[in-house]
């Protein structure tokens, strides 16, 4: 099995996802030609979604206890209401 292409890096897919909205916004795309770019900018919108899910789970809080800084595990919904 061979990969098709690297995964492009968060800044690289965004800057795809731009060029993307920009060309479906300007209105002179081809139908045909408009739904690949829709597609292709939705793989990408997901891909930067799951890029940031990464980088949640790997966020440390930084959280102060007697006088120094102890680096604590990003738990989302810690310190919410129950």
């Amino acid at each position: 099995m061979t990969t098709q292409e690297a995964t492009p890096s968060f800044e690289q897919a965004m800057d795809q996802l731009e060029r993307i909205v920009a060309q479906l916004e300007s209105g002179d795309v081809p139908l045909e030609k408009a739904i690949e770019l829709f597609q292709e900018g939705m793989r990408l919108s997901q891909l930067c979604g799951q890029k940031l899910e990464q980088v949640e789970r790997k966020i440390e809080i930084l959280v102060e206890q007697e006088g120094g800084m102890v680096k604590k595990p990003f738990s989302p919904g810690e310190g919410e209401a129950r």
